[in-house]
């Protein structure tokens, strides 16, 4: 786990800076998905009795099923316990966190579901220099996948990252498969991406490019999977399949997901946090696929970690 440097120098002005992005960020995303849906996001505003508050964005469309692309901008005396249970240090420290949150679930099985997030949270403690640090990343959970759309994926991860340092993608994409793990399944939530956290060890420039870089990156990454299965055709099949994937995502966003838990912790507001949870899932006890089908072929050649790019 990296180590966390205290700064001096994190002025106000970064953290505007920093927000100013987040918000044009949350605007492009959203209208790359409107253009292509066809339907617009319900945008609601909202603010947090504690301090902050922020911009949920929400879409019931023609192509996605159901997403959200949030933005929050919360403030505290003391930071959740989801961000100091490994970090006592932190313990006592008031804090600001930003961040934008994306999550799709399209209709189509044969268009996967998609995660992105990237945030900055700042720390502070009475006669001490601030602490910051940057996280997210993306990863991408598909149903019905095939090897080209996977090794785009993966392919524009690295990209993002080669500026970065020749070992950044293969340790953030390393963290993202441990990270995306279902532990009491025993099994991945998709096939990973990238995932990094407690970014402070570069210079605030630099981890800030980091950041924006891989934010920018999530809609080249998507979009022409998006657009290469959107019109497929599915069936009863496919539809049962992807519901009851869908359950997986749900177990693994109330059980382990950081962002969720640090925001239920710290007050946010339950409906932003919770968009992220498909409308129509399936539990079935003791299901299995049947042998050499589409569905087991998930399981054996994609779920298990592995080079994509190899």
């Amino acid at each position: 786990m990296p180590v966390l440097k205290a700064s001096g120098i994190m002025p106000t002005m970064s953290i505007n800076t920093v927000k100013t992005y987040l918000l044009n960020l949350q605007d492009t995303i959203c209208q790359a998905i409107e253009a292509i849906d066809g339907k617009t996001f319900l945008q609601d505003d909202w603010t947090r009795e504690q301090g902050g508050g922020g911009r949920t964005r929400v879409i019931q469309g023609n192509i996605i099923e159901q997403g959200g692309v949030n933005f929050s901008h919360v403030y505290g005396s003391e930071l959740p316990k989801a961000a100091t249970v490994q970090r006592p240090e932190l313990v006592g420290c008031s804090f600001q966190a930003l961040g934008v949150s994306v999550v799709l679930h399209p209709h189509n099985p044969y268009v996967p579901t998609t995660h992105m997030n990237v945030r900055f949270i700042m720390a502070e403690k009475s006669g001490q220099a601030p602490i910051w640090w940057f996280g997210g990343g993306f990863d991408l959970t598909p149903y019905y996948p095939n090897v080209e759309d996977c090794v785009h994926w993966h392919q524009t991860a690295r990209t993002i990252c080669e500026p970065y340092g020749e070992i950044v993608y293969s340790r953030y994409k390393k963290w993202c498969d441990e990270y995306f793990y279902l532990k009491h399944r025993q099994e991945a939530r998709g096939i990973g991406g990238l995932f990094f956290d407690d970014l402070n060890e570069w210079e605030f420039d630099r981890c800030f490019s980091f950041m924006k870089a891989v934010g920018n990156g999530f809609l080249p990454a998507y979009l022409p999977i998006l657009n290469k299965n959107k019109e497929r055709t599915f069936g009863e099949r496919e539809r049962n399949f992807q519901c009851y994937r869908r359950g997986r995502y749900v177990e693994f966003n109330l059980i382990y997901d950081r962002g969720t838990l640090f925001g239920l912790q710290s007050g946010g507001r339950t409906e932003s946090i919770l968009m992220s949870l498909p409308p129509v899932v399936h539990w079935q006890y003791q299901w299995q696929p049947e042998i050499d089908s589409e569905e087991a072929a998930l399981y054996r050649d994609y779920l298990p970690a592995r080079d994509w790019l190899a």
